[in-house]
Formats: C-alpha cells, structure tokens, sequence
C-alpha cells in the first residue's frame, strides 16, 4: 500500500512538491534571523532576480522562498523594466511573457543572430525559445 501511495504521489508531482515544502521549512526553522547577511552586491542582486523570476514563473515557489531568505534578497522583487535596463536587455512585445532568463540564454545559444545591426544589446524573443516548453506544467515538460 505505502509503495502504490508513493508512486501515485509522485506521479502526480506531488511528492516532489512535499519533499520542498518540507526543505523550505526546515530551512526557515534553521535559518538564524538575528545574523545579518552580508551586502548584496549588485551583480549578485540582479542575477539572484532572475534567477527568482525563472523560478516564480515555472511555480518552483519553495525553491524561490529559499532563493530570498537565503541570499537576503528583498522580498518584493525588482521591477522588470528596471531590470531589463539594468542588463542592458531590448525585450520584444512577446518576449515580455516570459523570464528575461529564457531571453538571455536564447541570445547566447543563437550567437546572437537576432540582434541588429545597430544594436549590441541581447534582444528577448520568443522567437528562440524551445515551443514546448512555453505554457506548460513543469511535470509536463519533464515528460518529454
């Protein structure tokens, strides 16, 4: 009975999602609040935002929980626009829909052939990105 439960459990994703929420908490009962973290420094600031951003957008909330406690990266995120300007990152109308993340690897993986003439900046679209993967549950792109 327990072997059948745990298969269904972890077929259904849930498993996974028990195993975080259980990590996560333990984390916060570890986590000692009344040392101070260290300064973020600004390239650790926006790359933990990205990195936050990807995560939040894929649902993997525990794990971005973690990611702000942890780091101590304020708890309300960066504006996007700020962010975006901040990389230097020319986003397109449909890249917006996605994390600048996807945007940025996409530009490295494709040499940067989007990108104009006149233009060194990376430019997001949704162009490059993988189709498969946009829109769906984390479980499901996993299965293919």
């Amino acid at each position: 009975v327990v072997i059948v439960l745990r298969d269904t459990l972890e077929k259904r994703g849930a498993l996974g999602q028990i195993k975080a929420r259980i990590r996560a908490e333990v984390f916060n009962a570890l986590d000692d609040q009344s040392e101070p973290r260290p300064p973020l420094s600004r390239e650790n600031l926006l790359i933990n935002e990205l990195i936050r951003e990807y995560l939040e957008y894929n649902k993997y909330k525990y794990a971005a929980s973690v990611l702000t406690a942890e780091s101590g990266q304020p708890e309300v995120p960066l504006d996007r626009q700020f962010l975006a300007k901040e990389l230097n990152v020319v986003e397109d109308t449909n890249g917006k829909s996605v994390p600048l993340l996807y945007g940025i690897i996409s530009h490295f993986l494709h040499g940067g052939k989007e990108e104009s003439i006149q233009n060194t900046l990376p430019k997001v679209s949704l162009l490059n990105y993988p189709k498969q993967n946009l829109g769906k549950a984390p479980t499901e792109r996993n299965q293919k």
